[in-house]
């Protein structure tokens, strides 16, 4: 099993740490739905949406909340324990990304869209981002879409994002330089990809 960067690469604590953040941060009324409001938009009504790499569960409590059937799933079973408390309402799994099963989980229904943000893609073990992405489209419906959102300045470059890509049989559809839609360039420090498989691109 691929372990996870923030398993391996983190303090004591850090979950502790990051579940606290985003707690103060929703107090302090920041907005914490940027991301799951691009994904609203861009599916229909009471759409089944997976939220990879989930966390606390920001962006599956909002999704939830607008009308759309969510599963939140992380590899942290004290970020999901978070989620469960704070954002009720989605269904929430413990699995690691890169063995992702979730019909074993009682999952059954392929997803219309995965959403992959909060640095997800960054995160995870260092080569296994064509595996992760692989059991990501396993999971889609045909003609449903992945969204990732990283920063291009850490380990993971575009480059070899775009290999893994095209390694998991995905093509990238449209990359903008934000979650609001700003046009993509070369020196843009993230990117939103949006994904889909190779034979139904186009």
């Amino acid at each position: 099993m691929a372990q996870p960067r923030w398993i391996t690469d983190t303090k004591p604590g850090h979950s502790e740490w990051y579940i606290e953040r985003f707690r103060k941060m929703a107090a302090a009324g920041d907005d914490l739905a940027g991301e799951a409001r691009l994904i609203d938009a861009m599916v229909g009504r009471n759409a089944h949406i997976l939220d990879a790499g989930c966390g606390p569960g920001r962006l599956s409590g909002y999704l939830h909340a607008v009308g759309h059937a969510v599963v939140g799933v992380d590899v942290d079973p004290k970020l999901i324990a978070a989620a469960e408390q704070d954002h009720p309402g989605p269904t929430y799994r413990v699995a690691d990304l890169s063995e992702l099963d979730l019909p074993a989980q009682g999952v059954h229904e392929p997803f219309d869209a995965i959403v992959a943000a909060g640095n997800v893609m960054v995160f995870i073990a260092p080569d296994s981002e064509a595996q992760i992405l692989r059991r990501l489209a396993a999971h889609l419906k045909p003609g449903g879409f992945i969204v990732t959102g990283f920063h291009t300045n850490r380990e993971l470059t575009v480059d070899a994002f775009d290999a893994a890509v095209a390694d998991a049989g995905l093509t990238v559809d449209q990359r903008f330089a934000t979650w609001d839609l700003r046009r993509w360039h070369d020196t843009a420090d993230f990117a939103v990809t949006v994904l889909r498989h190779a034979a139904s691109a186009g």
